[in-house]
């Protein structure tokens, strides 16, 4: 549970119907899977301990009965293990019959939750089932006690953020579920046992709602589904077993999966609840609705993590969806600049071209923008302007690039015109500092915006998500234009994006430029030359894979440093060491207050995502805010 997260796991033990003691001793080999496993959270399905397809023998007393001691020498065996372990159960309740989950801990019974929502059941007999009572009861069951009813939530005393709730089967289905008041009285995980007969297109449906409810209600969504032994006189029922959270399937067991069928993985109680405070989500559930809260313990410890974290968050890992999001990104930047082209009634279109991801990007974006706007390619002017760093093979690729796309260019030096400069302000020319690097970016600037006057142009900029985020633009140079098409695209997505171009390229020419674009080393180009190496943007602040890494969960995630070193360590594994992924992220902590002011001023961008840094529409912070403490928080645990 360090760092918010807990090891959960949904189950579905094999039964045969009716014969309790079989179903226990196989619940019993469920919770030792878990057991083993680290799990902290098990859920098992809908009425495993009689098997949900028992129709009129429900009514039994015999079969309630041995349920009943089923539960409790469950229950009692528990004690000493600190598991937190829901089952399905029949329950008679004051002269009723209620279909419910029982949840308990350590030889403990914390409570008993029946379901909402009855009657639509008849294939598996659950109708027999009355719906919840309205008003919370106390219930006994041998030797223990708890409460009985669905305003019920589970507490841990240790992490304030795992909050459980619990609903039954097709409450999930509900115009008004459960899971929707539970999530908003706290609930950041929602329990559900089912039995839903698996029937032709139910598998995607089943994965559609829990994505969509995990998503719409912030929170995570254990499901356990019935399966093996199950009756098949008129149903069949698969162990679809799913863990969701925040719309993304975690772990699960397809339908029809061999024993044992067990689905594990680790929820990220923090992150939902960082969800919630930026969504301003909670506001403490229904005014008339009165919540028991249930507390219990549970120890905090260091939870092996072996969910899928993306080292590429940004970028989907299904190569149709990373197709269909690349060219989404591409229409809503162009759609953004034909507004502004309109707007502003411009003639022209001006940018900067390096050879480099960043300018080659917002070219197709102009480009696609002119199309919408019917303005002439030879009215997209790409200006390169080589300078003291600028090497052969970018400059050659910025000017291959503009002759295939049809659009017009123009090559300007500027290095006479920066050795001006610095006989102007008395500088040295062999004096390779911030001046020597930023009066080069100023120059270009300032030649893309004359060029922009003498034209009745617009000044397209290209500096992207990840540079914003880390300062690494000169202020009131390559960090200002008239608008920003790139702003909130991070560089790992500029890369898949320019990836796509090449590989729909309509050209052979065209498609090995672009690949020669990405095939070469990021850099700034403003130092000379050192034995024909250029400047490696990447071994002065780190890979970018990293930060897009560092932005994702530190931003949107709300994750601590120590957290996000953690992940980044387990993302990255093989690829970076401990101590140098900690190198970066205290590299990135400093740079990303430090360089607020300039996210303070941007220009004018689109956002192409949930993240934007621009202070208007995004991310707001002082430009003076201090990072001490999450520095302090990386050198407690410095690595060697």
């Amino acid at each position: 549970m360090h760092h918010g997260f807990i090891k959960v796991a949904v189950g579905t033990p094999e039964i045969r119907v009716g014969d309790c003691g079989f179903n226990a001793n196989n619940v019993r080999q469920l919770i030792e899977i878990a057991a083993k496993a680290e799990v902290r959270l098990l859920v098992l399905s809908e009425l495993c301990l009689t098997g949900c397809t028992c129709a009129d023998l429900f009514y039994q007393d015999t079969l309630l009965d041995y349920a009943e001691a089923a539960l409790s020498s469950l229950i009692k065996e528990s004690a000493g293990h600190d598991m937190l372990i829901a089952v399905g159960i029949p329950i008679r309740f004051n002269g009723g019959l209620y279909n419910c989950a029982a949840l308990f801990q350590n030889g403990v019974l914390l409570g008993v939750v029946p379901q909402s929502y009855t009657g639509s059941s008849a294939s598996k007999g659950t109708c027999r089932f009355a719906p919840s009572p309205k008003d919370l009861g106390e219930i006994r069951i041998g030797n223990y006690s708890a409460p009985f009813g669905i305003k019920q939530l589970f507490c841990s005393r240790s992490m304030p953020e795992l909050v459980l709730g619990i609903e039954v089967s097709e409450d999930a289905n509900a115009a008004l579920p459960p899971a929707a008041d539970l999530a908003l009285q706290g609930a950041t995980i929602i329990l559900n046992l089912s039995s839903s007969a698996q029937v032709v297109g139910m598998e995607a449906k089943r994965l559609q709602l829990l994505q969509s409810q995990s998503k719409r209600l912030r929170c995570a969504y254990l499901y356990a589904e019935a399966g093996l032994g199950e009756s098949t006189s008129d149903a069949v029922y698969s162990g679809h077993n799913i863990i969701a959270e925040l719309g993304t399937v975690l772990a699960e067991n397809k339908p029809f999966s061999c024993a044992p069928v067990i689905a594990i993985s680790e929820v990220d109680c923090k992150r939902i609840a960082y969800e919630r405070r930026r969504c301003d989500f909670y506001d403490g559930g229904s005014k008339e609705t009165q919540y028991a809260k249930v507390s219990f313990d549970l120890e905090i410890n260091k939870t092996p993590l072996t969910r899928i974290i993306s080292s590429s968050p940004f970028i989907s890992d299904d190569l149709s969806q990373r197709k269909i999001r690349n060219e989404e990104i591409l229409r809503i930047q162009a759609y953004g600049l034909k507004k502004r082209i309109e707007y502003t009634k411009c003639k022209t279109l001006v940018l900067g071209v390096s050879g480099g991801l960043d300018s080659t990007l917002a070219l197709f974006v102009a480009i696609r923008a002119s199309e919408l706007s019917e303005l002439p390619l030879k009215d997209i002017i790409a200006v390169s302007m080589p300078c003291f760093g600028t090497t052969e093979r970018t400059r050659l690729n910025a000017e291959l690039l503009c002759k295939y796309l049809g659009v017009s260019v123009r090559t300007i030096d500027i290095a006479s015109a920066v050795k001006q400069h610095f006989k102007d302000i008395s500088h040295t020319f062999d004096s390779f500092d911030s001046v020597y690097e930023n009066a080069q970016a100023r120059e270009r600037t300032q030649v893309l915006m004359d060029i922009a006057n003498q034209t009745g142009g617009l000044v397209v900029g290209s500096s992207d998500l990840s540079e914003l985020a880390l300062g690494f633009t000169t202020y009131n140079g390559d960090h200002m234009s008239m608008y920003g098409v790139n702003a909130s695209v991070p560089k790992t997505v500029i890369r898949s994006i320019i990836e796509y171009l090449a590989q729909s390229s309509k050209t052979p020419e065209l498609k090995d430029v672009l690949l020669d674009i990405l095939n070469t080393p990021v850099s700034p180009e403003l130092l000379p030359q050192n034995g024909g190496s250029a400047q490696h943007t990447e071994e002065l602040i780190g890979p970018y894979e990293l930060h897009d890494f560092f932005i994702y969960h530190m931003l949107l995630g709300g994750a601590s440093p120590e957290k996000v070193l953690r992940i980044a360590c387990y993302a990255f594994l093989g690829k970076y060491s401990e101590a140098k992924i900690q190198h970066w992220l205290k590299l990135f902590c400093r740079r990303f207050f430090s360089q607020q002011f300039k996210r303070a001023c941007m220009p004018d961008s689109p956002a192409v995502g949930t993240l934007t840094l621009s202070t208007r529409t995004g991310w707001q912070m002082p430009s003076d805010a201090s990072s001490n403490i999450w520095l302090e928080q990386l050198n407690k645990n410095q690595v060697q």
